[in-house]
């Protein structure tokens, strides 16, 4: 049997039922990876090449590139969260385990303020190739050490980049809502497992400010991501109407690169945009994960 689902809901797709009777779920996912990216300093085999541009250190720890990263939970933190809260918007965080061992006071921060947390690795790093025991542990590791700096246990799980053959299984096994290691959709849906059905909340790229990096950046100044993103939730606030389709739309986000003064508008007018609009439902990853379990199950 093909591992690979090229058919999904095909032209049965369910209406979500969201609260309100919305037609799109948004969710802003809040990337927190600092302290996590490879360092030799930590005992890493690698610096961490990519920032603003790709470069590589090999000789010795990268004080360029640490020195970037921590311009996330030094000042970005801070310019991000005003944005959110003066928008009563609550995001999920996607936590690397290292950098909540870190900046524990952050987390806390965050999770005081009513903010979601979704474990994101150890390090930000892909585990793909990783033996499944070691990657276990090293899940748990994540899970515990998010809890021990917050005192609230992460619901979900996504990799950087590629999971491995085995992540889906481990989530399962290891008692959380869902994962968001999937790019093929704009509903959750239910996959086996070992455990039984297991829960998947799709996550996007292309609605990602990682796009103002790369050799040939898709977004330069912060209309750029503004435009896109109100572009892609207009087409589907559209599709509800003339279609009557449902979808769930996640907007990504990384201190480091939103939070700097040049690309914060951008998160400012995309909260303007999605605001008091009764077509759209603002939830954490939590909330959808919970809403589909109670209508999908």
């Amino acid at each position: 049997m093909d591992r690979r689902d090229f058919y999904g809901y095909r032209d049965q797709r369910p209406n979500a039922k969201w609260p309100h009777g919305a037609s799109v779920a948004i969710n802003f996912v809040l990337n927190i990876e600092e302290g996590a990216e490879l360092s030799l300093a930590d005992g890493d085999p690698t610096n961490e090449p990519m920032h603003e541009v790709t470069s590589k250190v090999t000789s010795q720890p990268d004080l360029c590139r640490e020195s970037h990263f921590e311009y996330g939970p030094r000042l970005a933190y801070w310019r991000v969260m005003r944005e959110l809260d003066e928008a009563g918007v609550k995001a999920t965080l996607n936590v690397c385990g290292r950098a909540a061992q870190r900046t524990p006071d952050l987390l806390k921060d965050a999770v005081g303020r009513g903010h979601d947390l979704c474990a994101h690795g150890w390090l930000w790093q892909s585990p793909a190739g990783m033996p499944a025991a070691e990657e276990e542990a090293m899940m748990r590791r994540t899970l515990d050490t998010i809890e021990d700096a917050t005192g609230q246990r992460p619901t979900g799980w996504h990799c950087k980049s590629t999971p491995t053959l085995q992540t889906r299984a481990l989530a399962a096994k290891l008692g959380l809502l869902y994962d968001s290691d999937s790019y093929n959709d704009e509903l959750p849906f239910w996959v086996s497992c070992e455990k039984g059905p297991h829960l998947v909340l799709p996550y996007q790229f292309d609605t990602n400010d990682m796009r103002f990096f790369g050799e040939s950046p898709a977004f330069v100044q912060a209309k750029d991501f503004s435009n896109y993103v109100i572009e892609t939730v207009q087409r589907l606030l559209d599709e509800g109407e003339n279609w009557q389709s449902t979808a769930m739309l996640t907007i990504g986000l990384h201190l480091r690169i939103v939070g700097r003064p040049g690309r914060i508008n951008a998160l400012r007018d995309i909260l303007k945009f999605v605001q008091n609009d009764p077509r759209i439902w603002l939830a954490t990853r939590t909330e959808i994960a919970k809403h589909w379990l109670e209508h999908y199950k």
